[in-house]
């Protein structure tokens, strides 16, 4: 079994993959500094939890954009799991061909996206991971990483709203039954939920216009896009295991 780590700015997901198959899955917080015992008895007991068998655990791959962590993260698997894990980064091998100016700016986490989407679903392609930030990113046909879109996440969003005026509650993030609210938190379900719903919309839609690339797939991952993907049609495929699929697909392609 293969166990991958997708450290993100907000949890940390854990994914176990026994050959191809995702059979669990887990997330911790990452906001919270950990030493390398905490994070080796934390993992240690999700798996438990999970009824796997950690002996069975044979190698681990993470892709991170929180480096702070890194150290007592990949101390952790050291010590609890008896692995030296692999850390995608600059010079990994990827199959993804990145033509921006600086490739070593694009983040792992695109990457690892990128990968899994081109992989599974195949190109042209633009791949929106729903996270703390909202990344798109446009994937030629032959695998070309062209270009990429950053936006604050839905999350930061709401943040924001709340934080930075004095009257306004902190809300459940959902779709209220209608746009037309009448009264405080469904206006600022509605404000958040259909004004996210039209910024994915029109940055699709500006993508491939100004791309002129014909037949682009649009796949959604990350967090809270479940939301924005069940009410877009400008989304086709929402797939909730993409990073750990990409980090899977990478640690293959690296171990050959």
């Amino acid at each position: 079994m293969l166990l991958v780590i997708d450290v993100g700015n907000t949890n940390v997901t854990l994914g176990i993959f026994k050959e191809d198959v995702l059979i669990s899955n887990f997330r911790i917080t990452t906001r919270i500094a950990r030493t390398s015992d905490e994070y080796g008895i934390i993992i240690y007991d999700l798996l438990k939890i999970k009824g796997i068998d950690f002996t069975q655990i044979k190698a681990a791959a993470i892709a991170s954009v929180v480096p702070g962590i890194m150290h007592s993260l990949k101390s952790a698997i050291i010590k609890y799991l008896n692995l030296t894990p692999f850390v995608i980064g600059t010079g990994t091998k990827t199959g993804i061909k990145i033509v921006t100016p600086n490739p070593k700016e694009i983040g792992s986490d695109r990457i690892v996206d990128a990968v899994a989407a081109y992989d599974l679903y195949g190109g042209p392609l633009i791949v929106i991971d729903f996270g703390t930030a909202t990344t798109y990113d446009l994937i030629t046909e032959d695998g070309s990483f062209l270009a990429g879109i950053t936006s604050p996440g839905i999350r930061i969003c709401a943040d924001a709203l709340w934080q930075q005026t004095a009257r306004l509650p902190e809300i459940e993030i959902k779709k209220p039954d209608s746009i037309l609210a009448k009264e405080t938190i469904s206006s600022m379900q509605a404000g958040l939920v259909y004004g996210y719903i039209g910024q994915t919309e029109y940055i699709v839609k500006k993508v491939i216009e100004e791309s002129g690339i014909k037949g682009i797939k649009v796949i959604a991952t990350g967090g809270l896009g479940k939301i924005i993907a069940d009410e877009t049609d400008a989304i086709q495929i929402f797939d909730d295991s993409l990073t750990l699929q990409g980090i899977r697909l990478i640690y293959n392609k690296n171990r050959m």
